[in-house]
C-alpha cells in the first residue's frame, strides 16, 4: 500500500490538477488548493515549502506542504485551525473547501434538519465533490423529498479509490476524537437517521450510541495489533511475524443501519491502518456524509475516509469499480445473499480479501421450560426493532407444543399494548414506516401467501392508516413450512408462529436453512442450553436474551449468511495481512 506523506495526504505531482479540484488562484498556476504540491507561487508565499516539511516546533497539528498563502486567515489563525482542539476550529480547517450544505432547508414531518451536518456532495480526498446529476432521499413516513445528493458514478469511484491509495491513516487518537464528535452531536446524528431512515428516534439515538461504540473499541484495539517472535529452528535466524495493513477497503453499507453499519467497519479498518472508500444505500446517504463532517473535524487525514453516494441506476456501475479496480485490497458488505455473490463473482477477477454480513432469517425457539414472561420480552424486542428491518430480527418462531398456546395469547397482548405506529418524531412511536412501498407489498405476499395456506391472523396483518409505507404488527398462527414466510426473509414486522411436539424437531428445523446469521431461544434447563446452542448452525446464538450486539462481541454469519466477523478484537483481523520475516545470517 503506497503512503502520502505523514503530514500531507493524497499528494499530485508538480503540475498536475484533478477536475474534482478548485480551479487554481489567479498568479499561482498549478496550485489545487488546498493541500497539494503544484503550487508554483514562490516558497515565501506557502506555509511550508516542501512535502516533507514538518510543522513548526510545538505544533503537534498536521502541516499541508505545499498550501498557498493566498486565501489562508492570518498566520496565528491559520496555525490554530490546524489544531482540531474543538468543532469551531475545526470548521475553520484549511484542509476543506466549506462543506456544500443541502439546498434549502431540510425537513421531515415538519421537523427541520439542522444545516450542520447535512451534506449533500460526495467526500473524496478530503473534498466535497458535487456531481452534474443528483438524486433524491426521501422521508419514508411522509414521502417528502429531504433533499437532492450528488449522484456519483464510475470516475468519482475511481477517484476516492486513488484518494484513498494514497493517502495515510493517523489511528488511535484521531478514532477517539471522531467517537467523541459522535457523541456530542448524538441528538442531531439521530434526527438524520430518523428522517431519512423513519426509525422512531429513541431507537436512532441508541444507534447512534451503539455506531459510536464501535469507534471507541477499535481507536483502544489500534494499540493491541502484536505481532509474534517465533523461536528459529537454526541458531542463526531470527523468526518473525508482523501485522500490515491490508490497503484500500472499499464499504458497502445498507439502509437499516445507516450509521453503525459504516463504523462498526470503518473502525475497524483505521485502526488497522486502512483507507476506506465508503458507497452508502441510496435511501439513506445523509448519515454516511454526516460521519465524513464529523471525521474531517476529528482530523482524519483527507483520502482515508470517502463517501460516494449514488443513485439505484448508479449503484451497479459504482460496485463494479469498487470491486474490480487493483488498487482496492478488500470488500467489506453488509446486505442480501444475492447481492453478496454478485460482488462475490467481482471480487475473485483480482482476488480480494472479502468479508460479508447477508440475510439473516433467525428462528427464536420457545421450549416447554421457558420462562414464558421473558420470552415473550424477547421476542417483542428481537421480532419488532426498526419494524423488523434488521438482519438479525427473528424471521420465525419455532414454539414447543405443551406451551405454545399461552405464548401467543400473551405476545398478542404485548403487541397491541407496548407497539404504536407512528412517525419516527412522535415520542411514544416505537413502530416507524417501512423504508419504501416495496418493502410493504412483500410483507403482503408473505401474509397472504401464509393465509391463503390456513394461517390465522391474531393481530395485524395489513396496512395502517397513517400512509403507504406503515404497516401494522402482524402475528400469525397455525404456520406450516410450507409458506413463503419460513422460506425467506421477510424483513418487515411480521411474526410466523409455529409449533412441534418435539424439542428435537424444532432444534432441527431452525438449522436447516442455509441462510443463518443468529439464532435465539428460550429454555431454564442448562443441559438444553448447552446442547442447543452447540448445535444451531448460526454464527451468533442468544439464549434467554433477545438482542445480543454490541462492539465488544464477534458479529457475523455461517453458510450463505456472510464471511468473516465484525466488531470485537476478533474485527481487525479482517483488515490485516500476516508477514512472515526469516532473518538468517546472524
Amino acid at each position: 500500500m503506497r503512503r502520502g506523506s505523514r503530514w500531507g495526504v493524497g499528494h499530485e505531482a508538480p503540475g498536475s490538477r484533478s477536475p474534482l479540484l478548485p480551479p487554481p488562484l489567479p498568479g499561482h498556476t498549478g496550485c489545487p488548493w488546498p493541500g497539494a504540491t503544484g503550487c508554483q507561487a514562490p516558497p515565501s508565499r506557502r506555509l511550508w515549502p516542501s512535502p516533507s516539511a514538518a510543522p513548526p516546533p510545538g505544533r503537534r497539528g498536521r502541516a499541508v506542504p505545499g498550501l498557498c498563502r493566498a486565501r489562508r486567515l492570518s498566520p496565528s489563525a491559520a496555525m490554530a485551525s490546524l489544531l482540531p482542539r474543538g468543532a469551531a476550529a475545526a470548521r475553520r480547517r484549511l484542509l476543506l473547501r466549506p462543506a456544500p450544505l443541502a439546498p434549502g432547508p431540510v425537513r421531515a414531518a415538519s421537523q427541520a434538519l439542522s444545516a450542520a451536518l447535512v451534506r449533500r456532495a460526495g467526500l473524496v480526498g478530503g473534498r466535497w465533490v458535487e456531481t452534474a446529476a443528483a438524486f433524491p432521499v426521501q422521508d419514508p413516513a411522509s414521502g417528502e423529498e429531504l433533499g437532492r445528493v450528488s449522484d456519483c458514478g464510475a470516475a468519482e469511484a475511481r477517484a476516492a479509490v486513488r484518494a484513498a491509495h494514497e493517502a495515510g491513516a493517523e489511528r488511535s487518537a484521531r478514532l477517539r476524537r471522531w467517537y467523541e464528535l459522535m457523541m456530542e452531536n448524538k441528538e442531531e446524528l439521530a434526527r438524520i437517521i430518523t428522517a431519512e431512515n423513519g426509525k422512531p428516534l429513541r431507537e436512532a439515538q441508541g444507534e447512534i450510541t451503539y455506531s459510536a461504540s464501535f469507534l471507541e473499541w477499535f481507536a483502544e484495539e489500534a494499540r493491541r495489533i502484536y505481532g509474534d517472535v517465533i523461536p528459529a529452528s537454526a541458531k542463526d535466524r531470527r523468526v518473525l511475524v508482523l501485522k500490515q495493513p491490508v490497503g484500500v477497503a472499499a464499504i458497502i453499507t445498507p439502509w437499516n443501519f445507516p450509521s453503525a453499519m459504516i463504523t462498526r467497519k470503518v473502525g475497524a479498518a483505521l485502526a488497522a491502518g486502512c483507507t476506506v472508500v465508503v458507497k452508502p444505500a441510496e435511501d439513506t446517504p445523509l448519515s454516511a456524509l454526516a460521519l465524513g463532517e464529523l471525521a474531517n473535524q476529528a482530523g482524519i487525514p483527507a483520502g482515508v475516509y470517502n463517501v460516494v453516494p449514488c443513485s439505484r441506476q448508479q449503484t451497479a456501475a459504482v460496485g463494479e469499480v469498487l470491486c474490480t479496480d487493483p488498487l482496492v485490497s478488500k470488500i467489506s458488505f453488509t446486505g442480501s445473499t444475492a447481492t453478496g455473490k454478485i460482488l462475490l463473482k467481482h471480487a475473485a477477477g483480482t482476488v480480494k480479501r472479502v468479508s460479508m454480513e447477508l440475510g439473516g432469517h433467525a428462528p427464536f425457539i420457545v421450549f416447554d421450560s421457558a420462562n414464558v414472561d421473558r420470552a415473550v420480552a424477547g421476542a417483542l424486542a428481537s421480532k419488532y426493532r426498526n419494524s423488523g428491518q434488521t438482519c438479525v430480527c427473528t424471521n420465525r418462531f419455532l414454539v414447543q407444543k405443551g406451551i405454545h398456546d399461552e405464548f401467543v395469547e400473551k405476545f398478542a397482548k404485548a403487541i397491541d399494548k407496548e407497539l404504536h405506529v407512528g412517525n419516527g418524531f412522535d415520542a411514544k412511536t416505537t413502530q416507524g414506516p417501512l423504508i419504501n412501498e416495496k418493502a410493504v407489498e412483500k410483507v403482503e405476499k408473505h401474509i397472504k401467501d401464509a393465509v391463503s395456506q390456513g394461517a390465522s391472523v391474531v393481530t395485524g396483518g395489513k396496512r395502517h392508516s397513517l400512509g403507504k409505507n406503515f404497516f401494522e404488527p402482524t402475528l400469525l398462527t397455525n404456520v406450516t413450512t410450507k409458506m413463503l414466510c419460513t422460506q425467506e426473509e421477510t424483513f418487515g414486522p411480521l411474526a410466523p408462529s409455529l409449533f412441534q411436539s418435539s424439542a428435537i424437531v424444532l432444534t432441527d428445523f431452525s438449522s436447516c436453512i442455509c441462510v443463518c446469521t443468529t439464532g435465539y431461544f428460550y429454555s431454564q434447563d442448562p443441559a438444553q442450553i448447552w446442547r442447543v446452542a452447540e448445535q444451531l448452525e448460526v454464527g451468533m446464538v442468544g439464549v434467554n436474551e433477545g438482542i445480543i450486539s454490541s462492539a465488544e462481541c464477534p458479529f457475523g454469519g455461517v453458510k450463505e449468511s456472510g464471511l468473516g466477523r465484525e466488531g470485537s478484537k476478533y474485527g481487525i483481523d479482517e483488515y490485516l495481512e500476516i508477514k512472515y520475516v526469516c532473518f538468517g545470517g546472524l
